[in-house]
């Protein structure tokens, strides 16, 4: 098949976006399909506003229309509700022509934590935009069950993998400090709920890998805390091996992708009993879940940390992207 994916959300953005959609570009080019991705970097864009990191598109009908009319794909996946979102989702109107979706991010729970906007008004942009689509994606079982509660319709599993070659428990333990090592790994930023992990009381050493919106003021405010800044690579799989505990506060996130690559290198999880850990945790055997995090820290620290690389050797990203195609390959028969 020749696909084309449309995404708001690319590099430099370091995040679960990019990633899943990076690996399954990769890997959709392995399995013999054509793939182009329509993405920020050949549109004029503006930093979004509280996160100038992130760049949109800025009238981008016209050249997004011009490059799928050039590419004429058998399947168009649209990956973000934003500006190339938005006018891929046109272009299929237009012309009337099928189209999958994906719900990578909980917008309307990120919305409301910065600005007074009621979930009912974001989740009604939400039904309206993925109702189009043939089939709207999702990484997990409870994450569907919560978008139908919204009347959000067609909604199918689309699960996560983790590169287990890359993230895997035989690094050199390096980090400085008192055991054990207590670490966050994600973007710094009021949606991670980061508060609660550098509110914990729990023994040890803190650390803080990644960058964000709200990193230069949180090292101010915490000298305590190890803020590494962004790692990639080994030097991340090596940093997120040399803790004791992986620490996820989020109440917000749709899978977690972090929480396959902590468990890949051998190290447990701890986190509240929400959405993504929900799913992705072996609640008492690769991570504990509870409204505790404390608690959760302190349990965790007991599990073994074998079972933690066993069950995310269950998570591959060629299976994920066999998943992915399937969906396709059924819209494109239906036509």
């Amino acid at each position: 098949m020749k696909i084309a994916i449309i995404t708001d959300a690319w590099k430099p953005q370091v995040n679960g976006v990019v990633t899943t959609l990076g690996k399954t570009a990769h890997h959709l080019r392995e399995l013999g399909h054509e793939v182009s991705m329509i993405t920020p970097e050949t549109f004029r864009t503006v930093p979004c506003p509280t996160y100038p990191s992130i760049r949109l598109a800025i009238f981008p009908k016209r050249r997004l229309s011009k490059m799928l009319n050039r590419l004429k794909p058998d399947a168009i996946h649209i990956a973000t509700e934003g500006p190339l979102g938005l006018a891929a989702r046109r272009y299929c109107q237009h012309l009337k022509l099928k189209f999958t979706t994906s719900y990578h991010t909980q917008f309307p729970e990120y919305l409301r934590l910065r600005a007074p906007i009621p979930l009912s008004i974001s989740y009604a942009f939400m039904r309206w935009f993925h109702g189009a689509a043939q089939r709207t994606l999702v990484p997990t079982p409870t994450q569907l069950n919560n978008l139908s509660q919204w009347r959000m319709k067609n909604l199918k599993i689309w699960s996560r993998g983790v590169d287990t070659t890359l993230f895997h428990p035989n690094y050199d333990r390096h980090l400085q400090g008192n055991t054990p090592i207590i670490m966050y790994m994600g973007r710094v930023a009021i949606e991670k709920n980061i508060e609660a992990f550098i509110n914990l009381k729990n023994r040890g050493e803190k650390y803080i890998v990644g960058d964000g919106p709200d990193l230069d003021a949180l090292k101010q405010q915490h000298p305590d805390i190890h803020f590494v800044g962004a790692k990639f690579g080994e030097e991340l799989a090596s940093h997120v091996a040399a803790a004791d505990v992986f620490v996820f506060p989020s109440r917000t996130d749709t899978f977690g992708l972090v929480l396959l690559e902590s468990m890949a290198c051998g190290v447990p999880v701890a986190a509240y009993p929400v959405t993504g850990p929900i799913d992705v945790v072996e609640h008492t055997k690769t991570g504990y879940l509870d409204e505790d995090l404390e608690l959760a820290v302190e349990q965790a620290l007991k599990l073994d940390n074998h079972a933690c690389r066993q069950h995310a050797l269950k998570f591959t990203w060629e299976n994920c992207t066999r998943q992915f195609a399937d969906y396709l390959e059924q819209i494109n028969r239906e036509k």
